[in-house]
C-alpha cells in the first residue's frame, strides 16, 4: 500500500487506477501518466478563486453547467470511449472548471474535457499552467481557458479555434470580463482581485 508520496517512482508512468489505489494526503496530479505534486494554495489564490467561483456559481443557477473547484478529479482522455482506469493517464485538479455535459460527471468527478478551465497561478505551478496545462486543455478541445495571475491582477483569456487556442485578450482589474462560452456574463475583476 503507497501512504507516502515518497514511496512513488517518479521516473515510472501512472494510470488513473494506480491513482486511486494512493494514501497519503499530499496533493498531486497525473500528466500523461507522470506525477505533478502540488503546492497548497495561499490565502490570495483561494481569494481569488472564491470570488471567481461565487460570480460564475450564480450566474450558473438555472442552467445545466455545473462550476466545480478544486480539489475535483478531471480525468482527461482523447478517446472519449475510454472507460478503464487502466488506461487513463491524465488526472488533473482545476482551480475552477465548467462542465455543460452532465454525462460527463460522476461520483468521481469529470471524465472528459470540461467547457471552461480557470487556473490561478502560483509561484510553484507556473509552468504547468502556463505551458505543460495549456497544451494539455488545448489537445483535449477545452473550448476556453483563462490563466489568472495574481501577483500582476491579470487574466489571460484563450479560446478554441480550429483545434488551438487563440488569445481573445488580457485584461487587468480595471476590466470586467465575458467568457465566449457565456457571453451574458460580465466578471468584474476588480472584485476578482480583492481580498
Amino acid at each position: 500500500m503507497i501512504t507516502s508520496l515518497h514511496q512513488l517512482d517518479f521516473s515510472k508512468t501512472y494510470s488513473y487506477a494506480d491513482y486511486l489505489t494512493w494514501q497519503f494526503e499530499e496533493m498531486i496530479e497525473l500528466i500523461k501518466g507522470k506525477i505533478m505534486p502540488m503546492a497548497a494554495p495561499n490565502r490570495f489564490h483561494q481569494d481569488i478563486s472564491r470570488n471567481l467561483n461565487r460570480v460564475i456559481d450564480n450566474f450558473m443557477l438555472d442552467k445545466p453547467c455545473r462550476v466545480y473547484y478544486a480539489p475535483f478529479d478531471v480525468r482527461l482522455l482523447k478517446n472519449t470511449q475510454i472507460k478503464d482506469e487502466k488506461e487513463i493517464y491524465t488526472v488533473v485538479q482545476p482551480d475552477l472548471c465548467v462542465i455543460c455535459d452532465p454525462n460527463k460527471l460522476d461520483d468521481r468527478g469529470c471524465l472528459g474535457a470540461p467547457d471552461w478551465i480557470i487556473e490561478i497561478v502560483s509561484a510553484g505551478n507556473s509552468k504547468r499552467d502556463i505551458q505543460d496545462k495549456f497544451e494539455l486543455y488545448q489537445e483535449n478541445a477545452v473550448k476556453e481557458y483563462w490563466i489568472v495571475r495574481p501577483y500582476e491582477n491579470s487574466v489571460e483569456q484563450f479560446y478554441l479555434e480550429n483545434e488551438r487556442y487563440q488569445i481573445k485578450g488580457i485584461y487587468t482589474q480595471s476590466n470586467k470580463l465575458r467568457p465566449i462560452i457565456f457571453p451574458t456574463l460580465e466578471i468584474d475583476l476588480e472584485k476578482v482581485f480583492s481580498h
